[in-house]
């Protein structure tokens, strides 16, 4: 989190933050010093010392109050910065190119990153610098306070069956033994609350997971008439949420027990330790309470462990769930060499070629076996196969996102390509920012963009370009991938990779959308993962992925050659058929 200079902030308000606490202690110690003058004024029945004890201690709270005031404004700037910083480590790590695809095939540990962005990252930030600032100002309270309770108790003196014994130091060991029993208790009995709060935020998440879910596939669950099994599936959620909570609560109620025992105990323990020198004559009425004050700070020192604990316990598991994520990520290198890796690299002519490629499951069982073909620039390549045959896994081989298996896939450069997923993903915002994705808005003009809009059959929505909504929910999934399409002929790639990218188009979108191919991106490459009718007479080539006992294997697939210009062909062939259908009066 250092790294670069960027924990500079954090650490310059950790210095303010350690300078404020010095000056409070300092007050902490004249209050103490004023506890007994005061005291000692109410013994005398001196009101000139009262009154003048009452300025006094006005001056010190107003002293108290203001360090008191800027500690907390810099304790919650620096729980910002440290949030701040620690999301873009994580983020930094979490949208590494193609990581927050493959994270999650990395089991438990990456499971719910909103809730461990999102979440954990607002309890780690806020329990660290709580707690941090808590003990250090304990440590303080206990160095400053130590050495007066030491002065001040002196040596006392027991007569243990005619035998002297004397304690210097006497209530100092008094308060560290108190604050040792309680917190070796507190220990013994809280222990287990680190693992259930760690499991409590688990299937915090994986309710909050589900309810989402079954927000974003509404109106599937509607059209199903799903919401009884919805129900009952949540239900089992709300339940394991429960059980973890009772289970939790069960622990901190036991701990209660220790806690607050001990607070309550703790408001005699120091008047009776302290009780020998008073009556002996040794000490003062106001001397016993400045005795007392300072007990109780270091006290209050000693017993942080105890009064915090439920807490530590929270930190601790915001940690755990933190560094497991951030870990998972660091380890997503090594599992996948283990497993082995697709090599990626540039090829020297600018085509894609694959060269003895084999794709294998996360697992490391094979999906497609020693796949070898080249495609040049200007060719559209048809990729077909049966269900299940790894024609998807493919895709995705070639954009890097699966790196699991072996053999070399030679691409072309990145910024000439661009991939079509079945479903488009639209980024939260306008419909201007979702046709330019993934440059900004301000990347291409108004005129360009309300162009491909309108060429893609858009044209109604030229009045909402800047208009926020969720698009991916405002759009069918028709419209979106139209959406797509308006994007690619906004970037104008030169290789364009499509995974059925067509599937919710009628033919004569479709046969809009391709004719981009032919017009506006005349030459760009084309490689397709689709079944719908007309894409083979789109395509000049078709390669076969056929499931074999060994493996999928990805071998050419013959054609018919056709006279007259394959675009005419099968642009005129959809014409033929559509006016075949259209009713004779339209």
């Amino acid at each position: 989190m250092f790294r670069n200079r960027k924990g500079w902030p954090m650490l310059r308000l950790a210095i303010a933050i350690v300078v404020v606490l010095i000056g409070n202690m300092i007050g902490q110690v004249r209050l103490n010093q004023w506890n007994g003058a005061f005291f000692d004024a109410v013994e005398k029945r001196d009101a000139s010392a009262f009154f003048h004890q009452l300025l006094v201690f006005l001056v010190i709270v107003a002293a108290l109050l203001a360090l008191v005031v800027g500690q907390t404004w810099l304790q919650e700037r620096l729980k910002i910065r440290l949030r701040q910083r620690l999301t873009q480590v994580l983020l930094d790590l979490w949208l590494k190119p193609n990581r927050a695809y493959q994270l999650g095939f990395m089991g438990e540990a990456s499971r719910q990153p909103d809730q461990r962005l999102q979440e954990d990252c607002r309890l780690f930030s806020e329990l660290s610098t709580e707690l941090g600032v808590g003990m250090l100002q304990a440590f303080l309270l206990l160095v400053s306070f130590i050495g007066v309770l030491w002065a001040l108790s002196g040596t006392t003196t027991f007569v243990i069956s005619g035998n002297e014994i004397s304690i210097p130091g006497y209530m100092v060991w008094v308060a560290i033994g108190y604050a040792g029993i309680g917190s070796g208790l507190t220990w013994l009995v809280g222990r287990p609350l680190i693992r259930l709060n760690t499991l409590r935020y688990a299937r915090e998440a994986d309710l909050r997971f589900a309810l989402v879910r079954v927000n974003e596939s509404s109106e599937s669950v509607s059209l199903y008439n799903g919401e009884n099994d919805e129900r009952r599936s949540l239900d089992e959620f709300v339940e394991a949420v429960l059980k973890a909570t009772r289970r939790l609560s069960g622990a901190l109620a036991r701990l209660t027990w220790i806690t607050s025992g001990y607070g309550w105990v703790a408001i005699v323990v120091p008047i009776i330790a302290a009780a020998p020198g008073y009556f002996s004559g040794r000490l003062s009425f106001g001397g016993m309470m400045m005795v007392v004050g300072a007990f109780n700070q270091v006290q209050a020192a000693l017993r942080y462990f105890v009064d915090n604990f439920p807490k530590i316990a929270d930190w601790r598991s915001a940690v755990l769930r933190v560094a497991t994520f951030r870990q998972a990520a660091i380890d997503l290198e090594e599992v996948t060499a283990q497993n082995g890796k697709i090599d990626i690299q540039p090829h020297p002519k600018g085509w894609l070629s694959f060269e003895g490629v084999s794709i294998a499951l996360s697992d490391g069982s094979i999906l497609i076996e020693d796949a070898t073909a080249e495609i040049q620039p200007g060719e559209r390549v048809l990729i077909m196969g049966e269900s299940g045959a790894g024609k998807s896994t493919l895709f995705r081989a070639i954009s890097g996102l699966w790196p699991w298996g072996s053999g070399t896939i030679r691409i072309p450069p990145g910024n000439e390509m661009m991939f079509l997923p079945q479903r488009p993903y639209l980024p939260l915002g306008t419909l201007r920012a979702a046709l330019s994705y993934p440059a900004s808005p301000e990347t291409f003009g108004d005129a360009d963009i309300r162009g491909a809009l309108e060429r893609c059959g858009l044209g109604e929505f030229l009045d909402m370009l800047d208009k926020h909504e969720r698009w991916d929910k405002t759009l069918s999934l028709g419209q979106q991938q139209r959406v797509a399409f308006a994007r690619v002929l906004l970037h104008k790639p030169r290789w364009v990779f499509m995974d059925e990218a067509t599937s919710a188009l009628d033919e004569e979108n479709q046969a809009s959308m391709l004719s981009l191919f032919d017009e506006e991106l005349k030459g760009a490459t084309v490689m397709s993962i689709g079944h719908r009718p007309g894409l083979e007479e789109f395509h000049t080539r078709t390669l076969h992925i056929r499931k074999t006992e060994e493996g999928a294997i990805l071998l050419p697939k013959p054609r018919l050659h056709r006279a007259g210009h394959p675009r005419k062909k099968w642009l005129g062939g959809f014409r033929r058929r559509f006016r075949k259908l259209k009713p004779e009066n339209a």
